[in-house]
C-alpha cells in the first residue's frame, strides 16, 4: 500500500524503539509493544507539530487519506484489515488475510487493490447485535470501513462536530486534547445504542484513551451499555492510562478490551514552536480556476432535516442518509454501494487526467473514498481538516505544504489542505456533502488557484430545493 510521499529512511519491521525530532525543542519517543502484522513504522505515520497547546504533537497518519494522499485501497483496506483483528480477537475467527498478504500490500498498490477486494468478499458474518461507532472528524472513513468488513447484525454511526439544529443529539462526550473538543451523536432511531450487546469504537489513533472513556460513560449511563472494544490504528497509552481503562471498567462494571495495529508507549520532550505566519506554504502564482460543477445528488437518498449554515428556507439543504452520521445497518451499506457505483461511473466519465486527487472535506470522508477507489489507476484520496498544523519542509517531516480558507459550509471556522504541491495531479474532484455557496467558496477558490491544478470538478451531493446547478 503505498503513498505518494517520500518515504522515511528505516524500514525494519522489527524495530522497537524510535526517537522523532520533529522540531527544534520538540521530540517525541515511540516503543513498541505489540505488532502483530509486523508493519513498518514508516508505512504508518509521520510526525508533525499542532498549533495546539493542549497537545503539540501528531501523529500523520499514511492510512487514513486524511492529511497525506493516499490509494483509496490502502484506506478503505486498512479499516477492513481492522475489523479482521476485531474477529482474531474477539471471536477467535481466522483472518482472511495473512501477514504475508498485508505486508505485500504495502509494497504495492496493485496488491493493496487485490488485498481491500478480497476482504470484501469475504465479510465476515456477525450475529451478535453489534455498533460500530467512528470518531469525528477523523476517523469517519475508518469507522465505516471496518463496519463494511462485516454483515450480519451489525450497525454504524460516527460522531460529528456540526450541531444540527432540528435534531437531539442522542449522546454528548468530549475529545479532551482537540481543538475542537465537542462531539454528537444524532441517530434517526435511539434504537441503534439500546438494541447493540456490544459496541466497537473505531480511532485512527489512542494517546490516553480519554475520549474513549468519556464516551463510554455516556453510554452506560443512559443506555446501561457494558460490553465495549475500543479498536484503533496506533495505541499508545501509558500504564497510567490503561490503569484508567481498569478503573472504569470496576467503577461502572463494564468490560474495555482495546486492539491495534501497533501497540506501544511515547515519552514527549519539549513543546512546539510558535506558529510562523506562511511556513511551509506553497506561494506559486495564483491562476483563474476554471470549475466543473457536479450536482450528483440525484444518485442518493437524503435525510430531510437541515445544520448549521443554512436557516434559510429557501436555501434548505438536506444531509446525504448513508454517510453513517444518522446511523445504519448492513442493508443500509448495501443500498449505499448501489449508489456509489452509479456516481462513481457518472464522475469516471468526466475524469480525463492520467493522476487525479479526490478530495473529501471535513467529516465527509467516506463517500469520497469510496468514489476515489472506483474510478481507476492514478488516484488518490485526501480530505480537508479542521486540524490547524505546523507546515514545515524537512525530510520525514509529515506536512511540507498548507493552504487555509474558510469553511464552505458557511461555518466559522477554518479548515486546512496539506500536502498538495503545484504540478502533482491533473485534475481535482473536491467532494462537497452539502450545497456549495459560492461567496462561502471564494476563499477555498483563491487557495485552490494557488495549488496550480489545471483541471478542478467540485461534486456536491446537496439536494436543494432552489437553485439546482447542474453541469
Amino acid at each position: 500500500m503505498k503513498n505518494i510521499t517520500s518515504p522515511a529512511c528505516s524500514p525494519n519491521p522489527n524495530e522497537r524503539e524510535r526517537l522523532y525530532n520533529i522540531v527544534d525543542g520538540l521530540e517525541v519517543g515511540v516503543s513498541v509493544t505489540a505488532n502483530p502484522y509486523r508493519l513498518k513504522l514508516d508505512d504508518l505515520f509521520q510526525m508533525a507539530a499542532r498549533i495546539n497547546k493542549k497537545r503539540g504533537f501528531l501523529f500523520v497518519s499514511k492510512l487514513l487519506g486524511k492529511h497525506i494522499p493516499v490509494r483509496p485501497s490502502l484506506s478503505l483496506g486498512a479499516g477492513a484489515l481492522l475489523g479482521c483483528l476485531y474477529a482474531e480477537r474477539e471471536l477467535g475467527l481466522r483472518n482472511a488475510a495473512s501477514a504475508e498478504e498485508v505486508r505485500l500490500a504495502f509494497e504495492s498498490e496493485e496488491q493493496a487493490d487485490l488485498l481491500y477486494r478480497k476482504l470484501m468478499e469475504r465479510k465476515i458474518h456477525l450475529d451478535e447485535p453489534t455498533l460500530f461507532i467512528g470518531f469525528a472528524e477523523t476517523a469517519t472513513a475508518l469507522g465505516h470501513s471496518v463496519f463494511d468488513a462485516f454483515e450480519g447484525n451489525v450497525t454504524f454511526m460516527h460522531t460529528t462536530r456540526e450541531r444540527i439544529d432540528d435534531l437531539v443529539s442522542e449522546i454528548d462526550f468530549e475529545e479532551e486534547h482537540s481543538h475542537a473538543v465537542a462531539h454528537r451523536c444524532y441517530v434517526r432511531d435511539p434504537g441503534i445504542f439500546r438494541g447493540a450487546s456490544k459496541i466497537v469504537l473505531v480511532d485512527d489513533e489512542i494517546t490516553t484513551g480519554k475520549t474513549a472513556l468519556n464516551i463510554i460513560r455516556e453510554l452506560h449511563g443512559k443506555f446501561g451499555k457494558t460490553d465495549y472494544v475500543v479498536a484503533s490504528l496506533l495505541d499508545w497509552r501509558s500504564q497510567a492510562d490503561r490503569k484508567r481503562f481498569v478503573e472504569l471498567e470496576n467503577e461502572l462494571g463494564v468490560r474495555i478490551r482495546c486492539l491495534a495495529l501497533v501497540e506501544g508507549s511515547i515519552s514527549v520532550n519539549g513543546s512546539p514552536l510558535e506558529e510562523r505566519a506562511g511556513a511551509g506554504r506553497e506561494f506559486g502564482t495564483q491562476s483563474s480556476v476554471h470549475i466543473n460543477r457536479h450536482d450528483i445528488s440525484s444518485f442518493f437518498a437524503h435525510l430531510d432535516t437541515e445544520g448549521e449554515g443554512y436557516a434559510d428556507e429557501e436555501r434548505s439543504v438536506p444531509y446525504l442518509m448513508h454517510t453513517g452520521r444518522f446511523g445504519m445497518n448492513a442493508r443500509n451499506g448495501e443500498e449505499l454501494d448501489r449508489e456509489l457505483g452509479s456516481a462513481a461511473e457518472y464522475l469516471l466519465s468526466r475524469r480525463s487526467g492520467e493522476r487525479i486527487l479526490c478530495l473529501g472535506t471535513g467529516e465527509f470522508m467516506y463517500i469520497p473514498m469510496r468514489i476515489a477507489e472506483l474510478m481507476g489507476d492514478g488516484t488518490y484520496i485526501q480530505s480537508t481538516t479542521r486540524s490547524p498544523i505546523h507546515p514545515l519542509r524537512k525530510e520525514e517531516y509529515a506536512v511540507s505544504s498548507a493552504y487555509r480558507y474558510d469553511s464552505v459550509d458557511g461555518e466559522d471556522v477554518a479548515n486546512y489542505m496539506y500536502n498538495i504541491h503545484p504540478g502533482q495531479y491533473d485534475e481535482i474532484f473536491v467532494f462537497v456533502e452539502r450545497e456549495y455557496d459560492l461567496k462561502n467558496g471564494e476563499s477555498f477558490e483563491r487557495e485552490l488557484a494557488r495549488i496550480g491544478i489545471p483541471i478542478v470538478h467540485l461534486v456536491f451531493f446537496g439536494k436543494q430545493n432552489e437553485r439546482r446547478v447542474t453541469e
